[in-house]
């Protein structure tokens, strides 16, 4: 994946300090860079010779560099108060989420003078950005070293890339739902119109034929990932030759997916391909998702669309899983079991071997399922959905808890009030798909809805007060 581009954009108000104004800009690039984000920074070095927003006569130079720079997002760090009209117009013309942030104000000096003014120069400018329809996210007024600063930016960050990702997005399609499967309806046209989001078709003859190809011609493609699977897996159930096909056909699909510039696969999993192939598609699921590039199942489109938003949010940097949501734990009144045939990534595995198996559920057991549980821990469980034109995205919480051995992949979670989460999933617009990761996201994905007309955040835990509240610091000030 691409690194996000920020446009940092410090601005300062000629009626304060300058001397001041240059301190804090870099005392601030310096302390984003201590965060230890993966992203790229685009300044205004060479611009001016502060690299400050200050000059209107400026403006149309600065458009021009984010512009030719591409970047994904906006950063207008006040050094002091600022100029609200560059800031706003600049931010319009460039149509990408803005953060707007300020250093906490020292005393007045002895002689009552102040040297920045920053929080007023803030408020100002959120003012000016509602006058220009310009979405933005601010973090409260406070010191350089402070925690809400950090937790703030990298909210940010994070809401961004999903930002970025969900505005790009293709869908590689490969043949249609299953017919037994009415809950995964989608509408191509609407998701287009609505969202800009690409649905890539192909059938299960183009992807076979593309396996067989791979499968026939040596590449050293094929051989790492004939390596990943014996040495990764217990592969005793399964033959040489299953192995093959299923390395083949994990290559086979990203090969398509990057031909086609798709970011993630919904796969008609089952009947017809083990007809074709003699295989599941599981692990070649299981390891495409593992590499970031998330597959679902039953040709669940916005399952697919999920899980590109839910490991954006994390910059790319932990592995998505799909998963049912299937029944409740025998014990715990909030215990669920998340589970699905056998396509939860390897790396989540609590085995060190997990096993290859032939599949449990049909009757031809062809091989290609890779079962075990998955490590617990917190996650975030979500899901994009919709129906009559109007789309939302569900948020909550779980922590792994011990359960019952199943089969399949699977990992049982508990979370806060199971009864309210289940009225949310059944009355709607939800299924019993969902996406779950190990890492709390809820924050950024909320924050990522201010970005994307169209789309309402959803979060049963923690409830939207609690979220705001969490993004302002207030659990800090206590």
């Amino acid at each position: 994946m691409e690194k996000l581009k920020l446009g940092f954009a410090p601005t300062r108000r000629f009626t304060f300090s300058k001397e001041d104004a240059l301190k804090y800009k870099n005392l601030i690039r310096e302390k984003i860079e201590i965060f230890g984000m993966d992203i790229e920074i685009v300044d205004l070095e060479g611009i001016n010779d502060e690299g400050l927003l200050f000059e209107r006569h400026e403006e149309a130079a600065i458009i021009k560099h984010f512009r030719d720079a591409e970047v994904d997002a906006l950063f207008f760090p006040h050094c002091n108060f600022g100029t609200e009209d560059v800031v706003a117009r600049i931010a319009k013309a460039i149509g990408k989420p803005v953060l707007l942030w300020g250093p906490r104000d020292e005393a007045p000096l002895a002689d009552g003078m102040r040297l920045r003014d920053t929080q007023c120069g803030i408020i100002a400018t959120g003012k000016v950005l509602r006058r220009f329809n310009v979405k933005f996210t601010y973090i409260t007024n406070c010191a350089i070293d402070a925690p809400i600063f950090e937790r703030g930016f990298k909210n940010f960050i994070g809401a961004a890339n999903v930002v970025k990702q969900f505005s790009n997005l293709r869908i590689l399609q490969i043949s249609t739902r299953p017919s037994d499967f009415w809950s995964v309806i989608c509408n191509e046209g609407e998701l287009l119109e609505t969202f800009g989001i690409q649905i890539h078709p192909i059938t299960l003859d183009e992807l076979t034929k593309a396996t067989l190809k791979v499968e026939k011609k040596d590449s050293p493609e094929l051989a790492k990932a004939i390596s990943y699977i014996k040495k990764e897996l217990d592969w005793s159930a399964v033959t040489e030759k299953d192995i093959l096909r299923i390395a083949s056909l994990k290559v086979a699909m990203k090969q398509i997916a990057t031909e086609t510039g798709s970011s993630a696969i919904a796969i008609q999993c089952w009947s017809t391909l083990q007809d074709l192939i003699g295989i599941m598609p599981c692990l070649a699921n299981a390891i495409l998702t593992d590499e970031q590039i998330p597959v679902v199942c039953e040709t669940d489109i916005h399952g697919a669309i999920t899980s590109i938003m839910v490991q954006a949010a994390t910059l790319n940097t932990a592995p998505t899983f799909f998963a049912d949501i299937t029944i409740r734990h025998p014990e715990n009144p909030n215990g669920e079991l998340l589970f699905h045939c056998g396509n939860f990534p390897v790396s989540l595995s609590v085995e060190d071997k997990p096993q290859l198996k032939k599949h449990f559920l049909f009757d031809d057991h062809a091989p290609g399922t890779h079962e075990g549980e998955i490590k617990g821990g917190e996650m975030t469980l979500a899901r994009f959905d919709g129906d009559h034109g109007e789309y939302s995205i569900f948020l909550g919480k779980a922590k792994g808890i011990d359960g019952p051995f199943t089969r399949g992949s699977y990992v049982w979670v508990e979370v806060n009030d199971w009864p309210l989460w289940e009225e949310k999933l059944v009355k709607g617009p939800y299924i019993h798909h969902s996406v779950g990761i190990h890492a709390n996201v809820i924050p950024v994905l909320f924050e990522a809805c201010e970005y994307i007309p169209g789309l309402t955040p959803d979060p049963v835990d923690p409830t939207v007060e609690e979220i705001k509240a969490w993004l302002r610091g207030s659990d800090l000030n206590k």
